[in-house]
């Protein structure tokens, strides 16, 4: 989020994009303006060729828009005819890992629940809750057990498809931390096998009679990053330390691990398996699935055997991409980028024509944005990179290196910078910051001090802010000073050594050194928003309910108070943008129940607005509007 007192109105041109829509804003009463959805398509998070039961090709496509997985999408490759079969509870969640078995059926777990897909009968044709828990790799074994091992802590579960059993096995080896284990297999005696990550790799044996995982890794073998395992034809399963490793393989069977250096030919046994990403290609009749393209709705076949290429149109329902965040430019637009499908959709709407540009190349997901002059600088993740753009010249897809992108790439940062929740743009009209938390894996986050004026930049680690922190927030005070505030939580998948509280501190832009920091909210963990109001006191908030008001002169908070009971919470998102100033220097404040005002002086909070819809992030003024998003759509309320 950027400074409130650098976003100004603005007025400009427009840009020319590909695609152009009139927007139809609709009246919503109450002041309040919705400008339609961003993107309205879906994402896939896996796609399986088989045929159903009438012997015929085609494609199974997992459907998730902002609401999370909500339907499984089948789709006919001979005529593009589709049949949506929405998921047999409430939509949610994401799927990271799915398997379609030696007996065609299709199997993943979505929204806390493990579920079988029969393409034959059309249907989900098994459900059941499990705890808590997310699936990120799955594998089945010799006797058709499909096994799955699961984030935050190394759960194990199996299902039985002959007796339609469904076994927690539980935390088979808890670390502390959130681990990742990417990688599943078992050797041909059933043994159990997982490769994980990120903080520090491990190889993990599960006995499945037992119910007990034990460690293949010394502590000095294992590195930042996630182990690997596969199995062979042999019957055997086969792990590194790291998916880099080509000189320290395992040969793991009955348990054990014998090391074995470089790996020799690798013979993996072939099991329909696969990430988010996942991708099956060939049909049963020697066909092939070319692409699927949700955002197209397009399926392309390709017959082997005569070289024949079809492109079949299909169709479903959606209630779009979910909008990240949305910012005023310096061409009187609003922008933004939907979170998915990837590429990812950019978005720019002109209120004065109600109209659409989009382009669907975007550069990472754009956590923050700021403007500063004629140009727009973002915060993307999962690079961790500051972009710029140039709203008056012609659209080029960022490519790194390249210097005549638009939006252009001024510096990657991982990974002291993994995930973005802040980019400040300094009032001096040329110091751009950037701030969050580092990449995967890592513990603190630092800052990057972009100057527009030598087009260099100074990237601080953690240790030379504060260490094991990460700046959360950011505010730009009088005579070159700077307020941050960090957040306790690390990088994903780093270990639990955190700080006790989170803290505010002061820096000096020109020496770039903090000249003081406490934690002057006990027990806060994350100061999630901070605005400079015109009385030169700070207004922010803690977590997603606790306001605070900080006086900077002084180091001391002047009054705090709990959102929840009277107002509920405050809209939270990567890069939240809660406050924002109005035309008149008025402090208003995003809630997800609507729009309110904070009075200087008596710090009395009221609401402005109940809003006909939930508002899910923010926010800028523009022309005498706030604007916000709700999931998918673009909103607005009339001031």
């Amino acid at each position: 989020m950027t400074s409130v007192c650098s976003r100004l109105l603005v007025t400009a041109s427009v840009p020319l994009f590909l695609s152009v829509a009139q927007a139809a804003t609709e009246d919503l009463g109450n002041g309040f303006f919705r400008h339609g959805m961003a993107s309205p398509v879906s994402g896939s998070s896996g796609v399986v060729a088989t045929v159903d039961g009438d012997g015929r090709n085609v494609a199974l496509v997992w459907l998730h828009d902002h609401r999370g997985t909500y339907a499984l999408l089948v789709v006919d490759a001979e005529t593009g005819k589709s049949e949506e079969i929405p998921l047999p509870f409430r939509p949610g969640g994401h799927i990271f890992a799915s398997l379609f078995s030696s007996d065609q059926k299709l199997y993943a777990h979505v929204n806390d629940r493990f579920v079988q897909f029969d393409p034959r009968k059309r249907a989900f044709t098994f459900s059941q809750e499990t705890a808590s828990q997310v699936v990120m790799s799955m594998t089945e074994d010799d006797n058709g057990v499909i096994w799955s091992v699961t984030l935050p802590d190394s759960g194990v579960l199996s299902f039985n498809p002959t007796t339609r059993e469904l076994r927690d096995y539980g935390s088979v080896y808890p670390q502390g931390w959130r681990q990742y284990p990417s990688y599943v297999a078992t050797d041909d005696t059933g043994w159990l096998y997982f490769g994980l990550g990120i903080y520090a790799s491990q190889i993990v044996a599960f006995d499945p009679r037992t119910g007990k995982g034990s460690p293949i890794l010394a502590e000095e073998e294992r590195g930042k990053g996630t182990a690997h395992v596969y199995r062979d034809q042999n019957g055997k399963v086969y792990g590194a330390p790291l998916t880099s490793a080509n000189d320290s393989w395992f040969e793991l069977y009955r348990g054990e691990g014998r090391k074995i250096g470089k790996l020799g030919q690798k013979r993996e046994k072939r099991i329909i398996t696969g990430n988010q990403g996942l991708f099956h290609r060939d049909f049963p009749d020697g066909k092939r699935l070319v692409s699927c393209d949700t955002r197209e709705r397009l399926l392309v076949v390709e017959d082997r055997r005569t070289g024949e290429t079809r492109r079949l149109h299909f169709d479903y329902s959606s209630e779009g991409a979910y909008i990240m965040a949305v910012a005023a430019a310096p061409n009187g637009t609003l922008c933004g980028v939907t979170s998915a499908p990837k590429p990812r959709t950019f978005f720019s709407y002109d209120p004065r024509a109600d109209r659409w540009w989009t382009k669907n190349a975007a550069f990472g997901q754009w956590n923050t944005m700021a403007r500063q002059g004629d140009r727009f600088y973002v915060g993307t993740y999962s690079q961790g990179a500051l972009l710029e753009w140039n709203p008056s010249a012609p659209w080029v897809d960022t490519v790194e290196g390249n210097e005549a992108s638009n939006p252009r790439l001024l510096k990657g940062c991982l990974p002291i910078i993994g995930r973005p929740h802040d980019v400040l743009a300094h009032p001096d009209g040329k110091s751009i910051i950037l701030a969050g938390t580092p990449g995967y894996g890592y513990a603190g986050g630092g800052l990057l001090f972009w100057d527009r004026t030598t087009g260099a930049g100074t990237l601080l680690p953690h240790t030379d802010v504060l260490p094991g922190h990460a700046t959360y927030s950011l505010v730009a005070l009088p005579e070159g000073k700077l307020l941050g505030g960090t957040t306790t939580n690390p990088g994903t998948g780093t270990s639990e050594q955190q700080p006790k509280a989170a803290e505010l501190y002061l820096m000096d832009m020109a020496t770039k050194r903090v000249e003081w920091h406490e934690a002057v909210l006990p027990g806060a963990q994350q100061y999630s928003d901070m605005c400079l109001g015109p009385d030169g006191l700070v207004y922010g908030l803690t977590g997603k309910t606790q306001f605070f008001v900080f006086d900077p002169a002084r180091k001391r908070i002047l009054h705090r108070q709990d959102l929840l009971p009277e107002y509920g919470r405050a809209i939270w998102h990567q890069g939240p943008r809660v406050f924002l100033l109005g035309p008149k220097q008025e402090i208003y404040m995003l809630l997800v129940r609507g729009i309110a005002q904070v009075e200087p002086g008596t710090f009395r909070i009221k609401m402005v607005a109940e809003s006909p819809v939930p508002i899910s992030s923010g926010g800028d003024v523009l022309d005498g509007r706030i604007y916000f998003t709700s999931a998918s759509y673009l909103c607005s309320y009339r001031l």
